[in-house]
């Protein structure tokens, strides 16, 4: 296979003087459709757009630069505005842009980084990125098998979301609306707290970090949309952890700063030697029954649950006891029994596309270098 050795600015036709940032303000005064991008991602919706097109976005600074927990690199597609903090290039007709994402994504550009408070990515650093690239038909053929892979990990993720949306929907119709039983409270369902229906609410771990260890560890940024992104974990060398190893059907709340204080996920999959640190909080459902009940019960009440903060703006934190004070209903042993009977199917797929999407992902970034570097063929690759 032969191979184009070359740099990235060699391939690639920049963009960064169209780029146009927005203050906060500026984009409240400007809500709309278009998407607005900085270093990671959307960050907004505004009235206008300057590019329109496929382009491939590099993240220019920010701390996920050094650690490169999250893809620093991403194609756009259609009509957007980017601001200052990432770059945003074409292919001059030398490169596939789709493999290019591929390639900058599994790189280590920590030598082309500058500055240690905010690290930076410049556009001469960027372009100096030396790169060996297949010919172009090759390339064609590497990211349109990656991109399958990806497109599949999408649906998963997608069909994950609607699920979920229809277990919300019907928690809320069954235990807020209470449609199910004509509008009204059943008079066999209980007042109580969220203490008397679990056995742990406590906050994680203070972890020792460490390369040299399969133990993880979960913190904040790993809790989004209720979700829980282990890629964004840390490996630590824990010492007795006891209660604090999670466990299905744990419901975890993040507990400190403003912005991220009062998001939760729920422990959907079977962990292994993994806990979280002592910025989230534990919550254990006290039996098997109550673990969607409580789940459900979290994702609805996340406004709720943030309200409970202490402190002011940017040293915020949740107080275990207000969590463990929390109100809510418990239903009757038959209606919770009917409700899991239907969830349970649910969050089975929900679990089931979380597994496979991680064998995808796992499967691609381990054909990934081999595909580039020509030890695999790509016309050899069968899924």
């Amino acid at each position: 296979m032969s191979v184009l050795n070359c740099c990235f600015g060699d391939v690639t036709d920049n963009f960064d003087k169209k780029r146009i940032p927005l203050s906060g303000s500026q984009r409240d005064a400007r809500k709309g459709q278009y998407r607005y991008y900085g270093a990671q991602g959307v960050i907004d919706y505004i009235d206008d757009f300057i590019f329109d097109g496929t382009y491939l976005l590099i993240a220019e600074d920010g701390e996920n630069l050094k650690s490169q927990k999250q893809n620093i690199a991403q194609i756009v597609e259609g009509k957007f505005w980017v601001n200052n903090h990432a770059h945003i290039v074409k292919s001059n007709g030398l490169c596939d842009l789709r493999y290019l994402c591929y390639c900058i994504n599994t790189m280590d550009v920590s030598g082309y980084i500058t500055g240690s408070a905010q690290p930076k990515l410049s556009q001469a650093n960027l372009n100096a990125i030396p790169l060996q690239l297949p010919e172009i038909n090759v390339q064609h053929k590497i990211a349109d098998f990656l991109q399958m892979l990806d497109q599949k990990i999408l649906i998963n993720e997608k069909i994950n979301d609607n699920l979920e949306q229809q277990a919300v929907a019907l928690f809320k119709s069954w235990f807020i609306d209470f449609s199910l039983f004509g509008g009204t409270v059943p008079e066999n369902w209980e007042d109580t707290t969220l203490e008397n229906i679990t056995t742990l609410i406590t906050r994680g771990i203070a972890p020792k970090y460490s390369d040299n260890s399969d133990q993880t560890v979960v913190n904040q940024k790993c809790i989004r949309n209720h979700t829980i992104d282990l890629s964004l974990a840390r490996t630590h060398t824990p010492k007795a952890i006891n209660e604090k190893w999670l466990k299905f059907g744990d419901l975890l709340i993040n507990s400190t700063g403003d912005g991220t204080l009062g998001r939760v996920a729920q422990v959907w999959f079977a962990p292994k030697a993994l806990t979280v640190d002592s910025h989230v909080t534990i919550v254990r459902p006290a039996r098997e029954e109550l673990i969607f009940y409580i789940g459900l019960w979290g994702i609805l009440h996340e406004k709720e649950i943030e309200s409970l903060h202490t402190g002011s703006t940017g040293q915020t934190e949740l107080p275990r006891d207000r969590v463990k004070m929390l109100k809510l209903l418990l239903p009757d042993d038959s209606s919770l029994s009917r409700f899991n009977s239907i969830i349970a199917p649910m969050t089975s797929t929900i679990i089931s596309n979380q597994e496979e999407n991680q064998k995808l992902a796992n499967l691609r970034d381990t054909l990934l270098p081999k595909l580039m570097s020509g030890v695999i063929d790509v016309a050899n690759v069968q899924l």
